[in-house]
């Protein structure tokens, strides 16, 4: 049996590593980068950039799903493949790929794989923005951003191998919550998002498009700093500070020369008219501040004026400047247990005693009704009206949450929500449709709020009507605009 080493040979042995890991890196091989024309050591070949992006690739397609409209990935594609061409990097095997998602959020994966989200389309102003994002994309790959990450971590880490995978992890795709495209290929540095930027502006200048697209997107991000999405990592949690990129943005593009300033608005909306917008009905739709499942068959009503957010685990919705926040999820009680043994168990493991509670109808259904109090980080002591209520083998948790000072005021706001809890019949259940991106001309007096109403049906609310458009929501659209609405499907 072989002896435990001492620590004097435990140092030798991680010295030795080390050493062979410096050697490896600097033996590896030392390339000119691609954009700066700089001399920089690297541990991946292009051959192997390309290997990645394709093993990658699959994954992202697998776990994310691809947008099913043929029309919309070759319109993406064709503009792609314009700004790869004047890129530094044109014969790089290059696809561009809508992603069946509702965020908003662009990546890319080395060796030339561009993605771009459902959602992200949704809240582009035209063609030329849409050119200003996939050059900015474009340019991660081109200048081996990723690539730069990847010899860095291994030259500087002695538990990361030469020869392990580019994503660390033994799964890094098994949940898109945290998939390892969210740590690695997104986090990139200042410095990177920066020259991705100035890559951005010149990519879609030499290619036609007009190069104020980049800023006038990162001021729609910008816009967009305080609000959360479900789902794959934001732009805004992964590219940093789109305020000042803003600032930078301004002078390159105003450098960027004189020629074609292509933008083509209403090309670009036209072909957005009927794409999904939010979730797919299998994972429940959101309609104004109704939730609706169909495959479940079950909905919900949260408070009027409500922001509702939908994820593949649970619904939140929140009020905007206020520490309230209601959710509907699946509730993990025990086994056994009584519906009341199993919901007090339930909310004391997350921290929540029950003050008062009792079995009662909530839709038709006997549930569990309590009132509970606890501590919620950043808020300090709440209270909670909280359901758990019964369907089949599983139990759902309704319930909502308020600063103890404050819970007196929406007290009957939660109670009607908890009780608007219901099963859909097999009918409603059939007629529920995926909200859809529609258009609308505007009328002399409009205001966000009253599109939003009128012509949308109230399905998204004012502010994010104005984001959307790229306007600030107290900025209302002129007389005689096409700008886009959501509609039901």
């Amino acid at each position: 049996m072989p002896r435990t080493p001492d620590a004097r040979t435990r140092r030798r042995g991680a010295a030795g590593m080390a050493a062979l890991a410096l050697a490896a890196a600097v033996t590896a091989g030392c390339a000119s980068n691609p954009v700066s024309g700089r001399r920089e050591v690297t541990l991946m070949s292009e051959a192997e950039e390309i290997a990645i992006g394709q093993r990658g690739d699959a994954e992202i397609r697998r776990e994310m799903g691809v947008y099913h409209d043929e029309e919309m990935q070759r319109y993406v594609s064709g503009v792609g493949e314009r700004i790869a061409a004047v890129s530094h990097r044109p014969s790089l095997p290059w696809t561009f790929t809508v992603l069946d998602v509702p965020v908003v959020n662009a990546f890319a994966l080395p060796g030339g794989y561009v993605y771009v989200t459902r959602g992200l389309l949704a809240h582009l102003g035209d063609e030329s923005e849409l050119a200003g994002v996939l050059g900015h994309e474009v340019g991660h790959v081109t200048a081996r951003h990723a690539s730069q990450q990847y010899t860095r971590s291994a030259t500087g880490s002695l538990g990361v191998l030469l020869a392990s995978i580019f994503v660390p992890g033994v799964a890094p795709f098994s949940d898109v919550a945290s998939m390892g495209l969210g740590t690695l290929f997104l986090k990139y540095g200042r410095d990177d998002e920066l020259e991705s930027d100035r890559l951005g502006v010149e990519y879609a200048s030499k290619a036609g498009w007009d190069p104020e697209s980049v800023p006038r997107f990162l001021t729609t991000l910008s816009r967009m700093d305080a609000m959360t999405t479900r789902g794959i990592p934001t732009w805004l949690s992964t590219h940093p500070d789109p305020g000042s990129r803003v600032d930078k943005a301004l002078p390159l593009a105003a450098k960027a020369g004189e020629g074609p300033r292509e933008r083509h608005r209403d090309e670009f909306l036209r072909r957005l008219e009927g794409m999904t917008w939010g979730d797919d009905p299998s994972e429940g739709v959101v309609q104004a501040n109704r939730f609706l499942h169909p495959d479940l068959r079950i909905a919900l009503d949260f408070p009027e004026g409500w922001e509702v957010q939908n994820s593949s685990d649970q619904v939140v919705a929140t009020l905007e400047g206020e520490k309230l926040l209601m959710l509907f999820r699946a509730a993990d009680t025990a086994r056994g247990a009584s519906l009341a043994d199993g919901a007090k168990r339930h909310m004391r493991g997350l921290g929540f005693t029950l003050e008062q509670g009792a079995e009662e109808p909530v839709g038709g259904i006997n549930a569990f009704v309590g009132l509970y109090k606890g501590k919620a980080k950043q808020v300090g002591p709440v209270r909670v009206r909280a359901a758990h209520v019964p369907i089949g083998r599983q139990v759902y948790l309704v319930a909502g949450v308020a600063p103890e000072a404050q819970y007196a005021q929406v007290e009957a706001e939660f109670e009607a929500a908890v009780r608007s809890f219901r099963q859909l019949s097999s009918s409603e259940a059939t007629r529920v449709r995926p909200n859809r991106v529609g258009l609308y001309t505007t009328r002399a007096g409009d205001s966000w709020q009253a599109i939003a109403q009128r012509a949308g049906k109230g399905l998204v609310p004012a502010t994010r009507l104005a984001l959307m458009n790229g306007f600030a929501v107290n900025v209302q659209p002129p007389a005689g605009s096409v700008v886009k609405i959501v509609t039901e499907g």
